[in-house]
């Protein structure tokens, strides 16, 4: 069966969850069995049973209170989309017997729509709004699969590890954000084992796409919105700048080819821009301006020692400073002072331990110094950025 489908076209549902019964049967009383799992149901089957999950009693729900739930739907970007699903999958809901079900990252359920009578059974295995379905809390189940696997899942009858859930087929898919590439949670479509349909894998793939969509739909128009509040400030602005979002979304750029999206803006923290150089982002609204420097500016850094060594910066008068751990002080150190020629990888090393062999170890060294001085530091080999000046106070 192709993709990640638990039947294919023609099977007899019926056969079907008769014969994984068996396979259940085996696999847990220990004894071979002549029809395998299937690779995903064995290794969420081995993460359960390592979780203490018992296979043949309903293990505890324990629902959020309303008041979580309310506030985990506020605070869930899924918020702005449920109602555009719903209004796709409710018409077809009632005569084909599934639910839609939303989750968020953590696997609660936050959203359930369609047939009332598979709402109502539904209710009574604990499905319900509240209730957090990952694998350590009941089992093999596509949701809490499908955020341990993080790929699309589905499972059918017996493929569930706990014996309550066998009455079930269940189809989920993670779903990120298109714009930040954050997981959201989750998109299920469950229903009675017997009513599965081998289109309900399309319709959930269906469902991810449309949600994803409509997420970068909005984003556009924050983009939009972006560029109307700040247009009155910018029209007098010098010289190449791009202007981004939280997420460095390109929403205008000016006098510089704008790639779709730049490294997301730091107060303070340098960044190197594509045809901009060396920036310091400008808060400007709900965004942030990065301008080209004037050719003459200087990112004046002062590194100072001791138990606590501290980086402070002035790059236009815009004063920044952040505190080093004592290693990545060193490493700063001895990249500036290999001067504009740099500093390999495996010199790194060698300048750090006093032999060979760290050059991983350096490497990694000095991407998590990046992550803290942003594009003061170049690769390839490692030296400061053009126009930064280190100092020793």
């Amino acid at each position: 069966m192709a993709g990640f489908a638990a039947v294919g076209p023609g099977t007899d549902l019926g056969r079907h969850a008769q014969e994984l019964a068996r396979v259940r049967d085996a696999v847990l009383s220990g004894t071979r069995s002549t029809s395998p799992l299937r690779p995903v149901v064995a290794r969420s089957w081995a993460r359960t049973l390592s979780a203490g999950v018992r296979p043949d009693v309903a293990n505890a729900r324990d629902p959020l209170k309303v008041g979580e739930v309310e506030r985990r739907r506020r605070d869930s970007r899924l918020r702005l989309v449920v109602e555009e699903l719903a209004s796709v999958v409710e018409p077809v809901a009632e005569a084909s017997h599934f639910l839609l079900v939303l989750t968020d990252a953590d696997g609660v359920i936050l959203w359930r729509r369609g047939a009332a009578a598979v709402r109502r059974q539904a209710d009574a295995l604990g499905f319900e709004e509240g209730a957090l379905w990952t694998e350590e809390m009941v089992g093999t189940n596509a949701i809490g699969t499908a955020l341990a696997e993080q790929a699309p899942v589905q499972l059918f009858s017996a493929e569930h590890f706990e014996q309550h859930q066998h009455p079930w087929y269940c189809t989920a898919s993670p779903i990120h954000d298109p714009v930040t590439g954050d997981l959201l949670g989750v998109v299920d479509v469950s229903g009675p084992a017997m009513t599965l349909h081998p289109a309900v894998v399309a319709l959930v793939g269906t469902a991810v796409r449309l949600a994803q969509l409509e997420l970068r739909r909005q984003h556009e128009s924050s983009l939009a919105r972006l560029r109307d509040a700040t247009e009155p400030l910018l029209t007098a602005a010098a010289g190449p700048h791009l202007l981004v979002d939280e997420h460095g979304w390109v929403a205008r750029a000016v006098g510089v080819r704008a790639p779709e999206r730049v490294a997301a803006p730091c107060a303070g923290l340098s960044q190197r821009v594509l045809g901009l150089g060396l920036c310091v982002p400008e808060r400007l609204g709900d965004g942030w301006v990065l301008r080209a420097r004037p050719d003459d500016a200087v990112v004046r850094a002062r590194l100072v020692g001791g138990d606590r060594p501290l980086l402070t910066l002035d790059h236009a008068g815009e004063p920044w400073s952040v505190g080093l751990s004592a290693r990545h002080a060193e490493v700063l150190r001895i990249v500036a002072a290999a001067g504009p020629a740099g500093i390999t990888a495996a010199g790194l090393g060698r300048a750090l331990f006093g032999d060979d062999g760290h050059e991983v170890t350096a490497r990694a060294e000095v991407s998590r110094l990046r992550r803290v001085v942003g594009a003061l530091v170049e690769s390839s080999p490692y030296r400061l950025s053009d126009g930064v000046e280190l100092l020793h106070g």
